[in-house]
Formats: structure tokens, C-alpha cells, sequence
């Protein structure tokens, strides 16, 4: 039967090359955002079914994955997207703000890996991917509410790769270490060739974890173009 995949915090970029690879490996595809409306284009090129979800509201992700079962089925892979930040100097940060940084970076992925595990463990098997970044390793200076978000998404994804690997659930975080690149990105002159991470590439390595044989499964993976300083 086919796989279905769903991925949280959907728009363009990586969300889109993921759909895109997804359809073509002949999963049914499911993409969640806050608003569909940009969603319509993407959803006509893989046949994917768009969801009104905020990843961060309890309710809404309950209801998501609902409405995914009844209508697609359960989900055998799921990726969350999702981040927000802030920056500036400490002294100077709004504090709604950064609870804002920290409940979509981190709390929305708890809520969405909480209801896809209550899911799997009754299934036996699935996949939990984490899209993660360079502050999931290293905070860097004014950027202490993405720090915050994407270390404690590190940190969930390590302890659920802990419990649920052994129920047959594969959790893997993903550190995107540089920019990805996007159409008519002025980013890339600027950095020269290969200077930004291909989005086709970086799917290409989700893909492969998912499909990756049990008795060697990757908990982490980092991801960086070639010429990247770190």
C-alpha cells in the first residue's frame, strides 16, 4: 500500500521538494500550514491535500491528524518544518516575541510528535523527521530566541530517538547548516557557486533516512554546502 507523508509548516522551498519527491516515490502527500491559500499550486503539481493547522495550537493539531486518518490514512512519515525568531540584543528582545520563537520552534513540534507517536506505536512503524538548523548546535550572538527553539528541538528529537527507536519509530533531527536556496535567490551570486543548499538535495537525504534499513538508522544528520565555513 502507499506510504502517506505528512509535512508540518508546508510553503516553498524545502516543504515543496519534499512534496514533490514524496508524490514522485508514490506517497500520498499531506501539507499543513497555517494558511493554504499559497498552498494551491503545489497541491495541483504532487496531488497533495492541503490543511489549515497552526502547529503550535493543541486543538488544531489534534484535529489535523483526525481529519489526515479519516481521509488519507495514518501517516507513515511525518516532517516538521516550522520556525519562527526574533533577534536582537538580549536587553532588548519583546517577550511575546520570543514565547512566540520558542512555542512554533519547539512546543508545535511536541504537539505534532506527541499525536503522530500515539499514532505509530499502535501502527508498529514510522518515521519522525525534524528540520533543525546551524542554532540547533551553537547560539549565536542576538539570536537567543532561535537558539532557544532549535536546541530544545535537538533536544526532543534526541529523547524521543531514545524511546521510540526500540517500538520501531525512526526519529532523526536534520541540522541545515546555510541558507537553502530559493528561485531568483540574490543569495546566490553572492555566494557563489554551490553557497546555498540545493532544496532537491536536501529532500533526497530525508528520503534516504526514511527508507533506511533498522539495523543502521541515523538519529542526526548535518547538511551544509561544500564551500560552507564552520
Amino acid at each position: 500500500m502507499a506510504e502517506t507523508a505528512l509535512i508540518v509548516g508546508a510553503g516553498s522551498g524545502l516543504s515543496a521538494a519534499l512534496a514533490r519527491l514524496f508524490h514522485k516515490e508514490g506517497m500520498r502527500v499531506a501539507l499543513a500550514a497555517r494558511r493554504t491559500d499559497k498552498l494551491a499550486a503545489l497541491c495541483g503539481e504532487t496531488g497533495a491535500r492541503a490543511y489549515a493547522c497552526d502547529a503550535s495550537d493543541s486543538a488544531a493539531v489534534d484535529a489535523l491528524f483526525k481529519t489526515l486518518e479519516a481521509e488519507l490514512g495514518a501517516p507513515d512519515l511525518v516532517v516538521y518544518n516550522p520556525s519562527y525568531r526574533t533577534r536582537g540584543p538580549v536587553v532588548e528582545l519583546d517577550r511575546e516575541e520570543v514565547l512566540k520563537t520558542l512555542v512554533v520552534t519547539c512546543y508545535g513540534a511536541f504537539l505534532v510528535a506527541q499525536q503522530a507517536a500515539r499514532i505509530m506505536l499502535k501502527r508498529g512503524h514510522g518515521s519522525l523527521l525534524f528540520t533543525g538548523a546551524s542554532a540547533s548546535i551553537k547560539g549565536y550572538a542576538k539570536s537567543a530566541p532561535f537558539a532557544m527553539g532549535k536546541l530544545g528541538l535537538r533536544g526532543l528529537a534526541q529523547s524521543l530517538a531514545r524511546e521510540l527507536a526500540p517500538q520501531n519509530i525512526h526519529v532523526a533531527h536534520f541540522v541545515i547548516d546555510g541558507g537553502i536556496r530559493r528561485g531568483d535567490d540574490p543569495r546566490a551570486n553572492e555566494r557563489g557557486p554551490d553557497g546555498l543548499l540545493d532544496p532537491d538535495a536536501i529532500a533526497q537525504t530525508y528520503l534516504h533516512v526514511h527508507r533506511q534499513q533498522r539495523s543502521a538508522w541515523t538519529a542526526e544528520v548535518e547538511l551544509r554546502p561544500w564551500v560552507e565555513t564552520y
